[in-house]
Order: C-alpha cells, then structure tokens, then sequence
C-alpha cells in the first residue's frame, strides 16, 4: 500500500463558521466552542462524548426512512486520509420533502468532528454512509450551493440507493420497514423532533438553529456532491480547455493532484466509507471520478448516492483508491486521490446512486498515437517519436469527449506542439464487422484553432459520426493515429486556376494547372492531368478546381438531413476527402442522383422518373448536373479554395 499523508491545510473558511456556532441550539457566555468529534448535545445543552465505532458496522442493517427525525444523532464514514475510513458525528435536520423528485425525501443533516467542520463538504465525500443507531439510513450526497459556510448536507436515503440494486422500485421502502421491525433495535434517538414545518425542518417549539433560516440567508438550490475527476498524464492547459465538457456532468476536473498506479496492491477490502473509483481512461493516461462506498455485499456495492452521468446501464472499471489528503476550500474542497488496483466494473449510474459488481471486466477501447517529431530534431528526449497506449471506456455519453482530450494530450507529447507547428495526420477507426473509418490530412492552424486543436477536432468528428450513429451502436474496436510534427504553417489558398486548352472532345486528355500560396512564402504552381470521360454532353461544362471539403460537399449534399446506417455512415466518411490535395471535378450537363448520401452521376432520364418517389420522400436528391471526380495532386499544404473553369465540349 502506497504510504499516506499528511492532510493537507487549505483555506479553513468553509468551514470557520460551523467552529463558531453551539450546535445544540443553546447560547453560552464568552466564545463558542465547536464540539469535539463524538459530542452530543446534552438534555441542557452541554455536550457529552459519545462513543462512535471506529468502523461500519460489519452486518448491514438499515433504518427506514419514514422513523428518521429532527434531532436524531447518528455516525458516518469517509476517508480523510489513506486508506480507511473515519467517523464523524451527523445530526439529522429534517428531511426534504420530494428533493430528489416525486416521491424522493432527502435528509438533511450538519456533520460534526474537527476535520468535516475544518474541510466542509468535501468532493469525493458522497456516497459516505450514514447510520443511525448502528442501522444503515443512507449516503452523504449533497450539498448546498458553492460557499455554504456550514458542513450541512443532504443524505440520499438507502431506500433509493437499493431500488438500483434491486430494481424492485416501491418495494424496497416497505422492504426496509418489515426489516427494521425484526432486527427491533429498542434504541431510542438521543432528541425526538418536535414538529415539521413545511421545509422538513423543526417547528416553533425547538429553539435550536433552522436548517429553513440558513436556507434563507444563503445559495438556495441543492446540488450533488462534486465528484473530482482526477486526470493522471493531462497538462493543466489540456484540463482548463477542456474541462466545461466534465463540469457540465457534476465532475470536478483536477490536474496533477492524484493519479493512477493500477500495479499497486492495495490489500484493504473495500468497505463502506472506503474511497473508490471509476475509471474513464488508463494506461499512459489516466482519469478517473471518485467517490465514497455506501453499501457492499460479497458480489456488488452502490457509492455515491448521486450520479455521475445518470445514463443508465454503463461499463466503467472499478478500482481501489488511496486519499492522499483532503483539500479545504471555501470554494472547491476535494480529495486528493491516487487509484490503485481493479477490482471489478461499475455497471449502473442512476439518480440515486452508482452499482459497482466484483470480479466483472469492462469492455474498453484501445487507443494508440504515435508522434512523430520534426525531420532532423534533436535526438533527445523531445526529438524521439514515441507512442501513447491508453484505453478510453465505452460509454455513448463519455466517451466522445474522453476521447477528444485524450487525443489532443497524446500530441503534447514531445513538446513540440506550437502555434505554428503543423501535423501530418494518418490514421483509422475499427469497427467490428466493417472496413475501417480512415482518417488523413495535413492540420494546421487557422484563425480559430492551432494545428493539436484541429488534428484532435479531426479525430473526433469522425469518432463521434461513427459512434454516435442514431440507428445502430458500433462496437468501436480500437483506434490508431500516426502524427508527423512539422516546424511550419502549412496552410496553402487556391489563389487560381487554368485550363490547357478552352475546347476538347471527349475521351480527350487534358492539363489543369493550380497556383496555391501557401502562407507567408512565395506562390506555387501545381499540375493535375485529366482524362476526359468518353461520354460527355456536348456544350459548356464547369470544372472545378478546389480543395477537398468542396469536392464533400458536390458529393455528399442531400436535400434533407437523413439518418443513415452504421455501413452508410462508414462508406460515406471513407469517401470523403483528404485537405492537402488539389482536386478536379467536372460537372457534366447530365441527372444525377445522391441516395443515402452517395452520388450516382448520368442517371438516364427514364431512371430518374422512376426514382421520382424517393424523391418526394426527402430519400433522394436528383440535380440537373453529374458530379464526375476527373484526377487530383498532392499540394503538401492544407489548401483551402476553389476557382470554377469553363470547357467548351465539342
């Protein structure tokens, strides 16, 4: 096991006002004096240790929701630091009717003991269980807005977390009362409620402190726990650029404040209160979410007490973790995390809580960039190529975005990345069952984005067409990238175009000359030798001389957005065209047809009445010129423009 540390003393403000208040509702002269951990609050209101075990209860009993009150005491656990969890004392404020949706109550609890009232809330911290009178009531997992100054928190009752382990639904709250009455614990909470208002909070007749007027005074919404998604490998440029897309689904991005060391032997079980993880990516890099252990049985366990995407069925490795230290905040207070050893592989993400399930493997895909630095560099350690291998899970919501930072941290790799460096991008998708998706293309920087930003855009648009295809789910077998840095901006304008002769027959073979100029460098001249089509309709015809995202849009245009299948898809992207040639396209005074996003040149007009149907089906599109792909050239630059030639055919 990793050796642990000490914790860390950040800002203390999140929590300097819980150190400032009696808990138990009654004043006292002088300076107030936070309670020590395992205080309560005595019938006068002087507090009075209790004992609080140091671990969870080995045999899971729960207490069902509809006996837990205002005032009741009770112990929960979480890692601070290491490895093992620590009590801490939880007084029950009331519960709030409907919270987590129709028919879902949150209890609403202040946590007490000198390390939740100096760190707050604590990222990392949901999932923490909850027990009453040594029965199981639920896990920590929300908090109030971003700068509560009091360690308050909402609990997800363990009736809801079990409807995801069960999937029984109503069943289990009445479940859990049967049981509570047979286990007949016979202990009474230390302090009855005295009423409910209509906030789930005491009525007039307790004189402690409102949960409702510090509701009143401070941010009003309820939110889940942030769960700190620890990035192991990423710069903190990669985590900042990147990181809206994981804050969006309640993560916490964190860089260089935890990582991955999946070879570590971490002996301790998991128990409740035990940090856990879920991984997104592993290997040469690493990222993974963190939460807290709730429940555990000898074949699965439920943490977090919240989501982490709510995408239902999901396949996510499961790992151990080690809390390095627990960061306080006023604004962001986190768990400082290293993962460790797989224990198994998450498998549900509900409202209610995350199930993990021992000894299952996830499905993952396998990832491998090679980074080839600039012809004559240096051969040290930033003039070597070097390959990443790394695995991205498979999940239709994560997954995209995973792969997209994962892509762009792999061309860091060298440190040869620059505003104007350009990369000479090759690569492929597998897809099980169909040719691969090949990508290629020259990336460099234009006025939006620099070369890594637009080679990583790349790899994701076509990732994301194909995995995100809305009729079939691929199962996306790996991906491979070669990239070749070079010292330049390699952006080239089509500036004009001509033609060798104006008139020609068909069948005739003519020349298309290109000048390109590329950026702040002299202007160029490139060839492209065309073979006229035997049969060509007599008169004028356009050429198009352009770059490749023209020749895509002449092919591929349909007059309706249409959804297509996986094979469509992947034979459509496979025909699109690479962004360093010069292309010739020819557009001859005949029908064509794009069906399913192909184009299919000379369409006879007998044809093109039969396939007058699809058309007012929005299936096809029929245009009055063919488009007919004549040669192209390669430019060595990204060439963007196009200039449109006129041929007399005789």
């Amino acid at each position: 096991m990793v050796k642990t540390r000490r914790l860390v003393h950040g800002l203390a403000v999140g929590g300097a006002l819980a150190g400032c208040m009696l808990l138990g509702g009654a004043m006292s002269s002088g300076v107030a004096q936070a309670p020590a951990a395992g205080m309560v609050a005595g019938a006068a209101g002087a507090w009075v240790p209790v004992a609080m075990p140091a671990a969870a209860p080995a045999v899971t009993k729960f207490f069902p929701l509809a006996e837990v009150k205002r005032g009741m005491k009770g112990v929960a656990y979480t890692v601070f630091e290491g490895v093992n969890p620590e009590p801490m004392q939880v007084e029950i404020l009331g519960l709030l009717k409907d919270a987590l949706g129709p028919g879902q109550d949150m209890i609403l609890a202040r946590l007490h003991g000198d390390k939740p009232e100096y760190t707050g809330v604590v990222a990392g911290m949901s999932g923490s269980p909850v027990y009453i009178d040594g029965r199981l009531v639920g896990a920590l997992s929300y908090r109030i807005g971003q700068f509560s100054k009091e360690p308050i928190a909402g609990i997800t009752p363990i009736e809801s977390m079990l409807q995801v382990r069960d999937g029984n639904g109503a069943a289990v709250g009445s479940n859990i009362a049967a049981e509570a009455q047979r286990q007949n614990a016979g202990v009474l909470p230390l302090r009855q409620a005295q009423g409910q208002n209509d906030n789930g909070f005491g009525g007039s007749g307790d004189s402690s402190p409102s949960g409702d007027s510090f509701l009143r005074h401070s941010q009003p919404e309820m939110r889940a726990m942030e769960t700190p998604l620890v990035f192991g490998g990423f710069s903190p440029e990669t985590v900042e650029r990147f990181g809206d897309r994981f804050r969006a689904m309640g993560l916490t991005p964190v860089a260089g404040l935890g990582g991955a060391d999946p070879t570590a032997v971490q002996p301790e079980p998991l128990v409740p209160g035990s940090a856990v993880s879920a991984v997104l990516v592993r290997g040469d890099l690493s990222m993974a979410g963190t939460c807290t252990v709730t429940y555990v049985d000898p074949k699965r366990l439920l943490a977090c007490g919240h989501p982490i995407t709510q995408y239902g069925p999901v396949d996510m490795p499961m790992t151990k973790a080690e809390v390095l230290a627990s960061l306080a905040s006023p604004l962001n207070a986190f768990k400082i995390i290293n993962t460790t050893e797989t224990v198994g592989a998450f498998t549900e993400d509900r409202a209610s809580a995350i199930m993990g399930q021992f000894g299952r493997k996830a499905r993952m895909i396998p990832v491998a960039v090679e980074v080839v630095p600039p012809a004559g560099a240096d051969k040290t350690a930033t003039g070597v190529p070097k390959t990443l291998h790394f695995e991205v899970l498979d999940n239709r919501q994560l997954t995209p975005s995973t792969m997209l930072v994962s892509v762009y941290q792999s061309l860091q790799t060298n440190n040869t990345a620059a505003e104007e460096m350009s990369y000479r991008l090759t690569g492929e998708i597998g897809v099980k069952g169909l040719p691969p998706v090949r990508m290629q293309g020259m990336m460099a920087q234009n006025e939006l984005f620099p070369g890594t930003i637009n080679a990583a855009l790349l790899v994701n648009d076509r990732f994301s067409k194909v995995y995100g295809n809305p009729l079939e789910q691929p199962v996306v077998t790996g991906v491979k990238l070669k990239v070749e840095a070079i010292p330049a901006r390699m952006t080239a304008v089509l500036e004009s175009a001509r033609l060798s002769r104006i008139d020609a027959h068909a069948g005739d073979e003519i020349e298309v000359e290109a000048t390109l100029h590329p950026y702040q460098a002299e202007a160029r001249m490139v060839r492209v030798k065309v073979k006229l089509p035997a049969e060509l309709t007599p008169g004028t015809m356009r050429v198009v001389v352009s770059d490749g995202a023209t020749v895509d849009r002449l092919t591929t245009r349909t007059g309706a957005q249409q959804q297509v299948g996986l094979a469509d898809m992947v034979a459509a992207m496979n025909r699109m065209h690479a962004n360093d040639r010069v292309y010739v396209t020819l557009l001859d005074h005949a029908t064509q047809a794009i069906l399913e996003g192909e184009a299919l040149p000379g369409v006879p007009l007998s044809m093109a009445n039969v396939l007058e149907p699809l058309k007012d089906a929005q299936k096809m599109q029929l245009t009055g010129e063919s488009v007919v792909e004549a040669g192209s050239t390669e430019a060595g630059y990204a060439v963007s423009g196009s200039q449109v030639l006129n041929l007399m055919v005789k």
